[in-house]
C-alpha cells in the first residue's frame, strides 16, 4: 500500500483481546505493517471469543484484519529475547501484559528502548501504570463500572447497566491509536525520542462522562440514572410506534427542538416561553416527552419519520444489525464492505473510519491463521535460517 498514510511504519502487536489489538487494527487499516504476536498452540484468546462459525471466531476475523500473524512464547527466555529483537526493528510496540510481568520478563520499556531509542511503546492496562491498583488485571467491564458509565445508564428505578458490547475497550483503543500517532509525529517531525504511552480502561471513558464530575464539584450534586432521557435537552428519548418499532429523538439544539412542536401538531407551543426557552423547557421535560410519545404511538415508523424528515426534526429509527445493513443512506456511503476470506468464504465488515480523500484506508484481508507469517517475519526480518526456525518450533518457542 505505497500510497497509504502509514507506509513504512512497523508495529508489533503483542497484546491480547480487545483494546490494545484494536488500536493496532486502526493503524493497519491505514498502511502500517502490523505484526501480530500470539502464544503458540492457543493464540490470542480473541480467536475463541464471542460467536463462532465453523470453529472460527468472527470478532477475531475483523479485529485482526490486515495483520501478519506470528507465534512466540513470551513465558520463556528464548521467546523474550526474540521479542526484544523484533522490537528493535519496529517503530511501535503494543502490549497489555501486567507491568510487573513485563519487568520480570525483561520486556519493560526501559529495557527495550536501550536497543531502540526511537521505540514508541503503547501499554494498555486495566488500571494504568502507576497507583496502588496498577498491577491488577482488568477488563472493559471494570472500566465501564469505575468510569461512572454504568451508574448513569439504565432506568431510574433499575440497577446500574453495563453495555452488551466492548465500550470501554473501544474508547480506550481510539485514545490509544491517536496517542501513537502523536508520539510518531513528535518523534519524526520534531526530532523527539521514543516514549511510553500509558492508556487504561477507565480514564478514556471517564473523560466522556466528565459532566458528572464537574456537576458534583461545582454544585454538590451526583447525577442519577434517567433512562433514555437526559436533563440537558427536551425532548430526548426513544419512542415506540404503532407498528412496534422505535424512534430516537434529540432536542439538543434549541431551533431543532422547536420543530418537534410543529411536527406533532402543537405549533402554538413554539411561541410559548415555557416550552420554547431551553432552560424553562427542561422543567417541563416529562410533559413534553409524553406529548411526543403519544403522537408517535399513533403512527407507524414510516409515517412518523416522513413527518420528521419534512419538518427537519432530529429523529432516527433504532436499528438492529439487519436494518443497519439495509439502510439506503449507509449503503450509499459504503460503510460496510464484503471481504473474501479463506476460512469463511467472505465476511461483511465495517470499513475503515475515518475516511481520507487522498489516502483512504482499506481492508486488505481479515484475521490470518495462527503463525501464518512465521517464516516471513522471522526469516526475512530477523534473518533466522529455516533449520533454526524448525528447531524453535520443535521446542515450542514459536
Amino acid at each position: 500500500m505505497p500510497d497509504s498514510l502509514l507506509s513504512g511504519v512497523r508495529v508489533l502487536d503483542a497484546a491480547t483481546l480487545a483494546a490494545a489489538p484494536l488500536a493496532a487494527t486502526y493503524l493497519a487499516e491505514h498502511g502500517a505493517d502490523v505484526i501480530k504476536v500470539e502464544q503458540p498452540g492457543t493464540g490470542d484468546p480473541l480467536r475463541s471469543w464471542d460467536r463462532q462459525k465453523n470453529g472460527v471466531g468472527l470478532m477475531w476475523k475483523s479485529i485482526s484484519r490486515n495483520k501478519k500473524a506470528i507465534t512466540l512464547n513470551l513465558r520463556v527466555a528464548e521467546g523474550q529475547e526474540l521479542l526484544r529483537r523484533l522490537a528493535a526493528q519496529c517503530d511501535v510496540l503494543i502490549m497489555n501484559t501486567r507491568p510487573s510481568t513485563l519487568r520480570r520478563w525483561g520486556l519493560d520499556f526501559d529495557t527495550l528502548r536501550s536497543r531502540n531509542p526511537g521505540l514508541i511503546m503503547l501499554h494498555v492496562t486495566g488500571f494504568g501504570l502507576n497507583g496502588p491498583d496498577s498491577d491488577r488485571p482488568g477488563f472493559g467491564t471494570l472500566g465501564e463500572a469505575m468510569s461512572g458509565f454504568a451508574h448513569l445508564t439504565g432506568q431510574p428505578d433499575g440497577p446500574p447497566t453495563l453495555p452488551s458490547f466492548m465500550l470501554a475497550d473501544g474508547v480506550a483503543s481510539l485514545t490509544a491509536a491517536y496517542a501513537v500517532m502523536m508520539a510518531l509525529y513528535h518523534r519524526d517531525v520534531h526530532g523527539g525520542v521514543g516514549q511510553l504511552i500509558d492508556v487504561n480502561l477507565i480514564d478514556p471513558l471517564s473523560r466522556l462522562l466528565e459532566q458528572s464530575v464537574i456537576t458534583y464539584d461545582q454544585l454538590g450534586e451526583v447525577p442519577r440514572r434517567a433512562g433514555n432521557r437526559w436533563d440537558v435537552s427536551a425532548p430526548r428519548n426513544t419512542y415506540q410506534t404503532t407498528d412496534r418499532r422505535w424512534i430516537a429523538m434529540s432536542g439538543s439544539a434549541p431551533t431543532v427542538a422547536l420543530r418537534v412542536y410543529r411536527a406533532i401538531q402543537r405549533p402554538e407551543l413554539i411561541d410559548d416561553p415555557e416550552y420554547a426557552d431551553p432552560q424553562r423547557r427542561l422543567a417541563r421535560a416529562a410533559e413534553i416527552d409524553a406529548m411526543v410519545a403519544d403522537w408517535i404511538a399513533g403512527h407507524t415508523l414510516a409515517e412518523a419519520m416522513a413527518v420528521f424528515r419534512r419538518e427537519g426534526v432530529a429523529a432516527a429509527p433504532v436499528y438492529d444489525a439487519r436494518e443497519l445493513l439495509a439502510d439506503a443512506h449507509l449503503q450509499a456511503r459504503g460503510i460496510h464492505v464484503r471481504v473474501p476470506d479463506e476460512d469463511l468464504d467472505s465476511i461483511q465488515v465495517q470499513g475503515p473510519v475515518p475516511r481520507f480523500s487522498a489516502t483512504p484506508g482499506t481492508v486488505e484481508h481479515l484475521g490470518p491463521t495462527l503463525g501464518q507469517h512465521n517464516k516471513e517475519i522471522y526469516g526475512e526480518l530477523l534473518g533466522i535460517p529455516s533449520d533454526e526456525l524448525a528447531a524453535l518450533a520443535h521446542r515450542g518457542i514459536i
